[in-house]
C-alpha cells in the first residue's frame, strides 16, 4: 500500500529535532526506517511529519570504556554485529545485532529505532533488558537516563515523550556467560520465541541468572520464574532443565499466523533450556 500524505524535514541537530517533533503532534522520527515505513505502508502509522535523523553523525559510534559500552542511536546494527571492540566488551549485544532480519535491513535498519519502536518480537530490547542497559533520551526539557526496565511500557509504547529523542544506550560491563536462542521460520522474519540468558557462577553454583523473553507478552520480560529457581542452584543440565520448565510462568504470549499462545509456551522452555545451557558452558 501508499502511505498516507506526510510532510517531511530534515534536522541539523538533536535540539532540531526536538523542535521539529513539538510543532505537530503526529510527527515522526526516522532514521533506519525499517521500523516504522512498513507501518506507514499498512496505514497503521500515519504522521502527519517526518523528522528525518539519519545524517546526525554524531549519534553514530560505539565507545568502550572500563564501566561498559555507549552505542550512539543512528549506529547500524551490521556495525554493533562487526565490532570487534564490542564483541569483546559486550558480546551478548553484538552478537543479537547480527540477528536481525537479513544484511540488507542490518545496514540501514539503526539500534535506536529498533529500541524506540517498542516491539515485543524485536530482539535488542530482550537483549539490553537481561544486560541492564539504560537508554539516553534529550527532549524539552534536556537529557534524560532512563533504565531498560522503566523504559518499556507496552506493544510499540515506551518512555518517550512526542519530543524526546533517543540519543544513546548504555550497557554496563558484565563478565557473565551469555546466549540469545532465537526460534524463526526465515532469517528476515521476527522472533516467534526468542531468549537472552546471563549467567554468573561461583564455587560450581549459580550465584545470579538474568533471562529475558522475546515475544511472549506485550513487551521484553524477564523469565521470573526461571530466575527464582536458578538462585543459588547447581549449574547441572538437570537443574537448567527444572528452572527451564518455569519460562512460561507470568507470561502472555500472542496467538498469530507464525503461532498460538500455548506453542510459544511450550517452544519457551526448549529455548530457556538451550540459552541456560550455553550460557553455563562460556
Amino acid at each position: 500500500m501508499i502511505p498516507a500524505p506526510f510532510e517531511y524535514a530534515r534536522a541539523g541537530s538533536v535540539d532540531e529535532a526536538v523542535q521539529l517533533l513539538g510543532q505537530n503532534d503526529d510527527a515522526k522520527l526516522i532514521a533506519g526506517g525499517h521500523s516504522l515505513l512498513p507501518l506507514m505502508r499498512l496505514r497503521f502509522a500515519r504522521p502527519s511529519l517526518l523528522v528525518d535523523i539519519d545524517r546526525l553523525s554524531d549519534l553514530d559510534y560505539i565507545t568502550v570504556s572500563d564501566d561498559g559500552v555507549e552505542v550512539g542511536a543512528n549506529t547500524r546494527m551490521h556495525a554493533l554485529a562487526t565490532s570487534e571492540a564490542l564483541h569483546a566488551a559486550s558480546p551478548l549485544l553484538a552478537y543479537a545485532a547480527a540477528q536481525v532480519g537479513d544484511p540488507q535491513v542490518r545496514h540501514r535498519g539503526t539500534i535506536g529505532g529498533s529500541v524506540a519502536h517498542g516491539d515485543p518480537a524485536s530482539d535488542p530490547p530482550t537483549v539490553l533488558l537481561a544486560l541492564g542497559a539504560s537508554m539516553v533520551v534529550h527532549g524539552p526539557g534536556g537529557e534524560r537516563t532512563v533504565s531498560a526496565a522503566d523504559f518499556f511500557k507496552g506493544i510499540f509504547e515506551t518512555d518517550l515523550g512526542t519530543q524526546d529523542v533517543l540519543t544513546a544506550i548504555r550497557v554496563p560491563r558484565t563478565s557473565a556467560g551469555w546466549s540469545y536462542q532465537k526460534f524463526h521460520r526465515r532469517a528476515i522474519d521476527w522472533a516467534i520465541v526468542g531468549v537472552a540468558a546471563l549467567v554468573e557462577r561461583s564455587n560450581g553454583s549459580i550465584s545470579n541468572a538474568t533471562v529475558t523473553l522475546t515475544n511472549m507478552g506485550s513487551m521484553a520480560m524477564h523469565a521470573s520464574g526461571v530466575e527464582a529457581a536458578l538462585a543459588g542452584a547447581s549449574a547441572s543440565p538437570e537443574t537448567l532443565a527444572a528452572a527451564a520448565e518455569h519460562a512460561p510462568e507470568g507470561t502472555s504470549p500472542p496467538s498469530d499466523t507464525n503461532a498460538t499462545a500455548e506453542y510459544r509456551q511450550a517452544l519457551s522452555k526448549v529455548l530457556v533450556r538451550r540459552a541456560l545451557e550455553e550460557a553455563v558452558s562460556r
